[in-house]
């Protein structure tokens, strides 16, 4: 074999290939025909037996090299590379082995060298740390990052998920960027990245739109870098929001820029220590230059002891408190790998990490949510202060405990078992627990509620996994739900059902298994609203609360009483047998709430009107709708009198809803030229001229036609609307007679209601004035009833208008309550006949008496005198025989609309 290894020739130069392939290497060889071993000097501290015999070294070669001598008796091939791992006292390291099939006349060997490759395992996986570290930082960084290739997307982090509000990086991929440009900025964007031709290249900060998917935008500041993807050119662009304050914009940036230049200090040294090589975040770091420091030894220039090789020894790695320059502790993790003529140093500047854990630490002392650590074995390892205050227990009785030491169940009340505690949950499965609502027993016997979360500490997947878990007491948020959910679904004056829970009780669900009819009570106190003006609301809260306590006492067992506002009740019965029992429960309430109730020295005497509903167990009607169909009901009984029961019926409901519809339509009617005035002649019984006319208000429905004016001026005058109705036809008349003849006089009516409202006389005087019309040519009709509502009240309106300068009649004389002796108090014109006695006119000698009688007395008091309802012939001339002044009627003329006039 000397021959073959000291030959000039090919196998020399094989050598220095070989050699040259691994770098620093000792070579040996192998006699393939003979199986001797053979190898240059230092081989065996290559190979981890410094000094040893030949025989073994020879051992160890054989040991290590024995996959290459099986591999060349196997294979055709000449060349061979194998790497073994090598476990010494300091760590694992790596001999590379590259061999070649060499041949010297007849002679076979397999020639090779070895080399240790620990450094390049190392710096391997540093780099796939770094790899990792690198998609950590671009997965986990705030700012939004993409790359676009050809411009459609290929890549977004999930902060850039966020930025456009998208649900996942599916609804990115494969869409064009432009779809999340502003178009004004559109234009920037390509000509900033037309400029990068370079691998590498960067362009300037620039502000742009970004376009979410919700339709809005976002202001940011937007880096492209020219790079590749999968081989191929591509665009990476790195996004930051910069519509926050000037301010907050300035922390980010800060922030974001220490991020991306804040790294490791590497440092090289000499086999002695000297500093051979300071890079940048060094200088940082230690606050030394890098000319200050090349050429010191490692220990002056980091502040502290550091010898290389006892860090290698000791591992590769250790904990140290370097100093600063200027003096200023660090907490340094220093790692020390082993170059060929020194050490490779990287130190972590760690001292902000251990303040952060440190103050952490303080964090978790001081707040007031309890947590507790658990390790993989479910044994509590730690217990901060909140814990203890919460659980009522004492750290250093629970730690080393398992995690159940706390029996806990769930809001049903039920004990929730040891393998479903949120800490055994997580341990098992890595998922995190949040928000569950347990009762936790305290070593005192008193219960705790708790809001509880349990998560992983390592976020790698491995199981079992220690676990954090944090909770909060809320106890009295428990007790303060528990009341807002009583106070939500009862009245909180009687404490008796509202109408929520109410309508949820009549529901078909919850009337399906209940056996018989469904009876529906809906109760309205009568004249309520007395108490409360004459006594105070006080007074009227008393009431309110006796009368439920009356209507649950007198109420069946089952049986569901609430309140719906204001005097409102409703009791629903369940399991009635029919009309009779629903009757016979509402006269039972009526008796019970019937009896006298003592107020502040008082004895109130109350009555209610009840409408009942009955419902089969199949109807089909929600609470809401029976609740509605029992207040129809209940409506009805009050216009036969109040203090009576009423059935609900399909008809009643096509009444009443027609009612509530025509009141609603008339609020509007007057706006949509439904309302028109019809106009009857007044005749003058001398001349048997047209002397007036009568305005007569009419409304053309839109779907039931022409509306009664008994209907909709009675709804007009119980609804409230009489004024805006009764403005309405002054504005109307007064223009439509004043454009048809000035000289004509008009004649309408005023309600009773009208004579309450306080602008009645400013209304007539803006009408009058608009429509140019004498306020001598107005002549308003009051019926008796007005009259006799509050006398004072009208005479002094009565007066405030004959003031004005119209004229005053009184309507429908002789069917009221009025005297001589009132009419002759109030400033009156005209005396109005009713039609009722114009119709007994030659058949009644009565009816011929009172009417000569009533000429009389209005003549007596210079009033004028008109007789309504003149339908006959054998009427007028009655009339003028007994000296009437004027008269209308059918005879004379029907109520026609203006253009028949």
């Amino acid at each position: 074999m000397s021959g073959l290894i000291g030959d000039a020739g090919f196998d020399q130069e094989l050598l220095v290939e070989l050699g040259l392939s691994v770098g620093a290497a000792v070579v040996w060889w192998l006699d393939l025909d003979a199986g001797e071993l053979g190898w240059m000097p230092g081989l065996d501290a290559v190979i981890g037996v410094p000094g040893a015999d030949q025989e073994t070294v020879r051992a160890r070669l054989a040991e290590l090299t024995a996959p290459l001598n099986v591999a060349t008796k196997a294979a055709a091939w000449q060349d061979f590379e194998l790497e073994q791992p090598l476990e010494t006292p300091i760590g694992t390291r790596w001999l590379q082995f590259r061999t070649r099939v060499s041949t010297h006349g007849s002679a076979r060997a397999l020639v090779g060298v070895v080399a240790d490759v620990t450094r390049r395992h190392v710096q391997q996986q540093e780099l796939a740390d770094l790899a990792d570290r690198y998609r950590l930082l671009v997965d986990l960084a705030p700012e939004a990052i993409v790359v676009h290739e050809a411009g459609l997307l290929v890549y977004a982090n999930p902060a850039a998920v966020q930025f456009v509000r998208a649900r996942s990086e599916s609804d990115l991929i494969g869409r064009p960027i432009t779809d999340f440009v502003h178009p004004d900025s559109q234009q920037d964007m390509m000509q900033r990245i037309s400029k990068l031709t370079e691998p590498g290249a960067t362009s300037d900060p620039a502000d742009a739109v970004l376009v979410r998917f919700d339709g809005g935008t976002t202001d940011i500041e937007s880096v492209s870098v020219r790079t590749t993807w999968e081989g191929r050119p591509a665009f990476q662009v790195i996004m930051r929001d910069v519509t926050e304050q000037k301010a907050a914009a300035a922390v980010l940036r800060y922030q974001a820029a220490l991020a991306a230049h804040v790294s490791d200090a590497l440092i090289a040294t000499t086999s002695d220590g000297v500093v051979t090589s300071w890079n940048r975040s060094a200088e940082n770091v230690y606050g030394r230059r890098a000319a200050e420091a090349i050429g010191q030894s490692i220990g002056h220039v980091v502040g502290a002891p550091l010898d290389p090789l006892e860090v290698l020894e000791a591992g590769g790695v250790v904990h140290a408190v370097h100093r600063r320059s200027d003096g200023g502790a660090l907490a340094v993790r220093v790692s020390v790998a082993r170059m060929d003529d020194g050490y490779v140093l990287i130190c972590a500047d760690e001292t902000a990490r251990r303040r952060a854990e440190h103050h952490f630490t303080s964090v978790v002392a001081a707040i007031e949510e309890g947590v507790l650590v658990v390790g993989a074995t479910g044994l509590v390892e730690s217990v901060n202060p909140a814990a203890e205050r919460i659980l009522g227990v004492r750290a250093q009785e629970v730690i080393g405990q398992p995690a159940s030491l706390a029996e806990l169940h769930d809001e049903s009340g039920q004990p929730v078992p040891h393998d479903q505690y949120a800490s055994a949950i997580t341990r098992a499965t890595g998922k995190a627990q949040h928000g569950r609502i347990l009762r936790a027993r305290r070593p005192d016997g008193s219960h705790v509620w708790l809001s509880l979360s349990a998560r992983a500490l390592t976020q790698d997947g491995m199981m079992p996994s220690a676990t954090v878990i944090s909770f909060t007491d809320i106890t009295e948020r428990r007790m303060i739900d528990s009341q807002l959910e009583h106070e939500a679904t009862h009245d909180a004056l009687t404490g008796l059902c509202n109408r929520t829970v109410t309508i949820n009780r009549l529901s078909p669900a919850a009337r399906a298994h209940r056996s018989g009819l469904t009876a529906v009570l809906f109760i309205d106190l009568d004249k309520f609203k007395v108490i409360n003006d004459s006594l105070g609301h006080s007074a009227g809260d008393e009431v309110l609360r006796v009368v439920g306590s009356r209507l649950s006492r007198s109420s069946r067992r089952g049986d569901v009483v609430g309140r719906l506002g204001g005097d409102e009740f409703t009791v629903i019965a369940y399991g009635v047998a029919g009309p009779d029992e629903a009757t016979s429960l509402a006269d039972h309430v009526r008796a019970e709430l019937n009896r006298p109730i003592s107020v502040d020295g008082r004895r109130l005497h109350v009555d209610a009107s009840v409408g009942i509903v009955l419902a089969e167990p199949g109807d089909p009607r929600d609470g809401a709708d029976l609740l509605r169909d029992a207040d129809l009901a209940m409506y009805h009984a009050k216009t036969r009198g109040r203090g009576r029961i009423a059935f609900f019926d399909v008809e009643l409901r096509d009444r009443i809803q027609r009612r509530l519809q025509l009141e609603q339509d008339l609020r509007t009617a007057p706006l949509s030229d439904q309302l028109w005035v019809a106009y009857q002649p007044i005749v003058d019984l001398r001349t048997d001229e047209r002397t007036a006319v009568e305005g007569l208000l009419r409304w053309t429905h839109p779907r039931y036609g022409l509306i009664s004016p008994a209907e909709f001026i009675t709804l007009a005058e119980e609804s409230d609307l009489i004024n805006i109705v009764g403005a309405h036809m002054l504005h109307t008349a007064t223009r439509e007679i004043a454009d048809l003849a000035p000289g004509l006089e008009l004649t309408v009516n005023l309600s009773a209601r009208q004579l309450d409202d306080p602008w009645l006389v400013s209304a007539i005087r803006h009408a009058t004035h608009k429509a140019g019309l004498d306020p001598s040519s107005l002549c308003l009709e009051i019926t008796e009833s007005a009259l006799t509502r509050d006398p004072a009240l009208a005479a002094r309106t009565l007066t405030a208008l004959r003031d004005l300068g119209v004229r005053l009649a009184i309507d429908d004389f002789g069917t009221g309550y009025s005297s001589l002796a009132q009419l002759l108090t109030l400033p009156l014109d005209t005396l109005k006949i009713d039609r009722s006695f114009t119709t007994g006119l030659g058949r009644s000698d009565e009816a011929e008496a009172i009417v000569t009688s009533i000429i009389a007395m209005a003549h007596a008091v210079d009033m004028t005198v008109i007789a309504e309802g003149v339908e006959q012939v054998e009427q007028l001339e009655i009339l003028r025989t007994l000296g009437c002044d004027q008269a209308q009627g059918f005879l004379l003329g029907r109520p026609v609309p203006l253009a028949d006039l």
